[in-house]
């Protein structure tokens, strides 16, 4: 997949594409809905699939202090695209200025004038341009003016939830890992690099990964089954968040007990996959206390994950 930074980079770039916009935070069934519209239609008229998204979120910009913690990096978010079968996607740098431009100026100068799109294919809730005026509705009367059509995705409903990315970061944000992957289509995913911890999981017989994740959103504190690609392997686990209150710690922290020979893994990068909560964090009466419960969520984890090929 190509990555065009900036949409003035874009220009001439493309010969009638289809082109669908968005954040695309956590890529969830509903944006895989849309890109697999977006893909097929491409396709059908042998043009490139386009995604115009946005860096940093609109919401950070306009009000930072409610920006949320996002499901992923941009560079996950490109992979994930990419996955998805999009041939192109244009990251434009969202500021105030930016922000700050029409609707209809937004349609002309961008949709027709760098990309000269053939089609849109849009989620039902798009807003874009000065004060969020632009909707699905002026943006299909705007197709009808300059000659683009447009197709609205209806939403995706899972158990009675309309997929949204701002559900999905409340769901991941209270510990519910496994509703967010339903909502996802795969598990929450947190990458970062293996550190340097306290070595206390070492000392209790359960040494584990200390991650110092990369990932802006990491699920509640708790325990939880997890699945870790490290080092080229993918590794079930048992992976604990929280501050480790059985010895009086205050910063979070995450940590990964991996079932799997002890070997070195400081330095590496980590991508942890949360398949199921399986307890909250809490304070035991001594470190053997504690021993004996990860010796039980170890147990508890393995039959969990032995029956989940996520």
């Amino acid at each position: 997949m190509r990555v065009i930074r900036g949409l003035e980079k874009a220009r001439n770039v493309f010969s009638g594409p289809v082109v669908t916009i968005g954040n695309f935070d956590g890529v969830h069934l509903g944006h895989q809905v849309i890109l697999s519209r977006l893909r097929e239609d491409a396709d059908h008229r042998g043009v490139a699939a386009v995604v115009l998204t946005f860096d940093p979120h609109p919401v950070a910009v306009l009000r930072p202090e409610a920006a949320p913690r996002l499901l992923m990096t941009l560079g996950d978010r490109l992979a994930a695209l990419s996955r998805c079968g999009v041939d192109a996607t244009v990251v434009q740098r969202f500021s105030k200025d930016f922000a700050a431009i029409e609707a209809e100026e937004f349609v002309s100068r961008y949709l027709v004038g760098v990309f000269g799109a053939q089609k849109l294919v849009v989620g039902h809730d798009l807003n874009f341009g000065r004060g969020r005026r632009g909707s699905v509705e002026s943006l299909v009367e705007a197709g009808g003016r300059h000659g683009f059509a447009v197709e609205v995705i209806r939403p995706v409903v899972v158990e009675d939830i309309v997929v949204h990315s701002s559900v999905v970061r409340r769901t991941v944000a209270s510990g519910d890992v496994a509703l967010a992957a339903r909502l996802l289509g795969r598990p929450h995913i947190v990458r970062g690099r293996v550190v340097h911890g306290s070595g206390r999981g070492r000392k209790l017989g359960f040494a584990t990964a200390n991650l110092r994740p990369k990932t802006p959103l990491v699920p509640a504190e708790g325990v939880y089954a997890t699945r870790a690609l490290v080092d080229g392997r993918t590794v079930d686990g048992v992976t604990s968040i929280g501050h480790t209150p059985t010895f009086g710690g205050k910063e979070t922290v995450v940590e990964a007990h991996l079932f799997m020979e002890a070997c070195d893994l400081y330095g590496k990068m980590m991508s942890i996959r949360f398949i199921e909560r399986l307890r909250d964090q809490r304070k035991f009466d001594s470190p053997q206390a504690l021993a004996e419960q990860i010796a039980r969520d170890v147990e508890r984890a393995r039959a969990v994950l032995a029956a989940s090929s996520a």
